[in-house]
């Protein structure tokens, strides 16, 4: 497992890290701002409270990694190394977003990060993370993973068990990534699984599992580099179970009519970049300090907002909208 000690004592990473919680935190936000004004198209899942998850798994991968993100994956983007402005402009449906407008907020590509698109289709995704690791195995590359994220509701689908057997069959290189946030859409994980206890998905199939919570960003980190430590050595899949929370509805329509005020609550007081702020002042930064990197994040998301805005719409004829429908 990854050094904790040897984090808090590195003050670079501490600051990367600060950096990226508060501009997943502030990407999402803005979305949501966006949104309410009317500039957005379609739909967005947030996932705001959620982004220990995203930053400390994506920190602990390899830039050779490949990804996989949820229909809630804008923090796992982000922290693969997006580029901001080009998935801002791709969440307004513009020509220089990242997918050229077609994909919008819930299918967001960043090859150049070795990020291979959110899914809105549950569970969808891991299959296909199994196809990516084969190519790994196939061409020799030991050192690299294929990293799939999904909820806790979709442990309950066929696609996901049918992977877990497929990786385990096949020892593939695949890391299985679980932000379990306690509900799918409405529906609390109490009432729709009669173990609550999601590490022993994998049992059946002989994959090593692992759990952690998941609003710790650096006991993720840590969890994370010796899962991936696993994976690369033993060359066979593993799963991690990240316990975690929205406090954001489940979709940008969600008035959250199913859980309270007060359970809200509860949890904006365990937020990660809450949390992550006092392990920072507990280990040698000052308020200044933060309220820097805050600043400078505000700015990072004002400036995406402002090359977004005055993109280009995606080209409106049959050859435009025809144009990357197939390959050449």
């Amino acid at each position: 497992m990854a050094d904790i000690q040897g984090i808090l004592d590195d003050n670079a990473l501490m600051t990367r890290i600060m950096e990226y919680l508060m501009l997943v935190r502030k990407f999402e936000e803005r979305i949501l701002d966006l949104y309410e004004q009317g500039k957005l198209y379609g739909t967005t899942h947030l996932g705001v409270g959620e982004e220990a998850t995203g930053v400390g798994t994506c920190f602990a991968l390899k830039p050779q990694d490949c990804v996989l993100s949820s229909h809630r994956g804008h923090g796992q983007t982000l922290a693969k190394g997006a580029d901001i402005k080009a998935m801002m402009a791709e969440i307004l449906g513009k020509e220089a977003g990242a997918n050229r407008g077609r994909g919008g907020s819930m299918h967001i590509a960043a090859p150049a990060s070795n990020v291979y698109g959110m899914g809105g289709i549950i569970g969808a995704s891991c299959p296909i993370a199994c196809g990516m690791a084969l190519s790994f195995k196939m061409r020799g590359e030991q050192d690299r993973v294929a990293a799939v994220f999904f909820g806790d509701g979709a442990t309950s689908e066929g696609a996901v068990h049918e992977a877990f057997n497929l990786a385990a069959v096949w020892q593939l290189p695949v890391l299985f990534v679980c932000t379990n946030n306690g509900y799918g859409m409405s529906t609390p994980l109490r009432k729709a699984v009669n173990d609550m206890d999601l590490t022993k998905r994998a049992i059946p199939f002989g994959i090593r599992s692992y759990e952690v919570d998941g609003n710790d960003v650096l006991s993720v980190y840590a969890t994370v580099s010796e899962a991936r430590e696993y994976v690369v050595t033993r060359q066979r899949p593993a799963f991690i179970v990240e316990h975690t929370y929205r406090t954001s509805g489940h979709s940008k329509s969600d008035v959250n009519r199913y859980r309270t005020q007060e359970e809200i609550a509860e949890w904006l007081d365990k937020n990660p970049v809450a949390r992550f702020s006092k392990i920072m002042l507990a280990n040698g930064f000052s308020s200044d300090e933060l309220e820097a990197i805050d600043a400078r994040q505000s700015s990072l998301i004002d400036e995406a907002v402002a090359y977004a805005e005055t993109c280009p719409d995606p080209v409106a004829t049959p050859e435009g909208l025809g144009m990357e429908a197939y390959a050449e």
